[in-house]
């Protein structure tokens, strides 16, 4: 028996569905028996976990699909616990963690193995070099099979070190089976938001074709996008609509926008079913788009688009690896236009990036107010530079400013490090106390002067009260401690979409 287990994720949302252990799922079907267990959903977890273990045979294995944060923060104690319970248990982690910093989970001696990147046909090859089953390998160039430990994705200890294969190829969405929705409580993930009084999510392509050097993605897919059909979605949106009323769909794909054609035939294939959606994209692959399809997409119920304008200077983009197609201008000029079309952009700017991050910060500050300027519905998500393994010019001046991650599970579960994990640490050592003072007084200040859009309980009374008592520091440019706005969030709680979502 195999328990898949999807840790919680945020004590302060509804929980949201668990598309990756769907996926995984989707190719054991009718070949191995399993169960999904949501953190979400139990009030115990480990409890849960430790019955269906017992009941699970003489070799029960326990799945775990990790991201930084929360996620591991209650995957790391649990899973220790478990293995001590039952020894004879094989954990597996995968997930967007474990892909980039597979070394330090295997030195766990709670975790036994590790599938990176996309990991449907290596989780299943897996498994059946654990059951001792035969299946076809793939060769290597000179027309020789692979061995078991070969698994593309897989990795491993060998005398106790860890050890990686390389990525598997990423699979095509499209020619993978179709998730087995009865595997779990659908209904309970459906939830109000502002898109739509009954949301869910999905996804429906890998990867990203862009390599932006400050996202782990990148080192996840090297460039690749593979997309299911526009058929295929229409089939997903209508069975969303007719089994749960579901009339609003966020996509959680990395670049749901990469194809204009795929976007637009959507968007006629669903265009009059009361269907709201949000989705995420590149500021200069829009941009592209003609108005027909702005037009389409609107008409057909897209909201708002989350967008990495990640700068408000074209050297840190540059050296992000956004530059040559990206700038700041052509973020200007996306919001203009979405103010034409009513779709809300949502953009994120990553803050404090090496090697100067206080000129850097404070010229996106400023950026970001010209943004409020031209589209005052514009979303703003501000981020803390975070390193990401290997990831170019950025990930070395970090190193060179003395940051190294963590090398063991214990250290990476720490408040700093949890916060790290969530954009919002002080430990990397080129962001200075004062400088994120200055970054948490402006989002403060912006927030209350510029009230999301996405909190449905923020009142247009609360909304009037928050612009009138922030309006003289937003004007002035005077953030510096403001204590009025913090005693009156108390009494206005406001809504932080990277953090709480919609």
């Amino acid at each position: 028996m195999i328990i898949f287990f999807n840790p919680q994720s945020s004590a302060n949302r509804k929980p949201i569905l668990p598309m990756s252990l769907l996926a995984v799922g989707a190719v054991l079907e009718g070949h191995y028996a399993y169960e999904i267990v949501d953190g979400n959903l139990v009030d115990d977890p480990l409890a849960e976990l430790h019955g269906r273990i017992q009941q699970a045979g003489p070799t029960p294995i326990l799945a775990v699909t990790v991201m930084p944060g929360p996620q591991l923060q209650q995957a790391v104690p649990l899973c220790r616990e478990l293995k001590r319970r039952h020894p004879h248990l094989t954990v597996i982690w995968g997930g967007y963690f474990p892909t980039q910093h597979w070394d330090v989970c295997l030195r766990a001696d709670y975790v036994d193995y590790v599938i990176r990147g996309h990991g449907e046909y290596a989780f299943r090859q897996l498994l059946d070099h654990l059951h001792g089953r035969s299946h076809p390998l793939p060769l290597t160039d000179n027309g020789l099979p692979l061995t078991d430990y070969a698994i593309p994705g897989l990795a491993y200890k060998t005398n106790g070190r860890p050890t990686t294969n390389p990525l598997a190829p990423i699979p095509a969405p499209k020619n993978l089976p179709p998730w087995n929705f009865d595997r779990v409580p659908v209904g309970r993930y459906v939830r109000p938001t502002f898109l739509g009084s009954r949301t869910l999510g999905y996804h429906s392509s890998y990867g990203c074709p862009f390599f932006c050097n400050f996202c782990a993605v990148v080192n996840m897919v090297n460039g690749r996008w593979l997309p299911q059909t526009a058929v295929q979605l229409e089939q997903i949106a209508r069975l969303y609509q007719q089994q749960w009323g579901v009339n609003a769909i966020e996509f959680y794909d990395n670049n749901f926008f990469t194809q204009e054609a795929r976007v637009a035939e959507f968007s006629q294939r669903i265009m009059g079913m009361g269907i709201a959606w949000w989705g995420e994209g590149r500021i200069d692959t829009m941009l592209q788009y003609s108005d027909r399809t702005w037009s389409l997409m609107r008409d057909a119920g897209l909201k708002m688009v989350f967008l990495g304008a990640e700068s408000g200077s074209q050297d840190t983009l540059n050296r992000m690896d956004k530059g040559g197609q990206m700038t700041p201008e052509k973020t200007l000029e996306m919001v203009r236009r979405m103010k034409i079309y009513g779709i809300v952009p949502e953009l994120s700017f990553v803050m404090g990036n090496p090697p100067d991050p206080e000129a850097d910060a404070h010229q996106t500050m400023d950026f970001i107010r010209r943004v409020k300027q031209i589209n005052p519905a514009s979303e703003i998500i501000m981020y803390l530079y975070t390193p990401v393994p290997l990831a170019g010019d950025l990930y070395d001046e970090a190193q060179a400013e003395g940051f190294a991650f963590p090398q063991t599970l214990d250290e990476w579960v720490s408040p700093d490090w949890l916060n790290f994990s969530q954009r919002r640490s002080l430990i990397m050592p080129w962001i200075k106390r004062p400088l994120h003072q200055q970054l948490h007084d402006f989002e403060r200040v912006l927030n209350a002067y510029y009230p999301t859009t996405t909190d449905t309980h923020l009142t247009g009374a609360r909304r009037r009260l928050l612009k009138l008592i922030s309006s003289w520091r937003y004007h002035t440019r005077i953030y510096r401690s403001p204590l009025e706005l913090r005693a009156l969030h108390r009494l206005i709680a406001y809504q932080r979409p990277e953090t709480s979502g919609f």
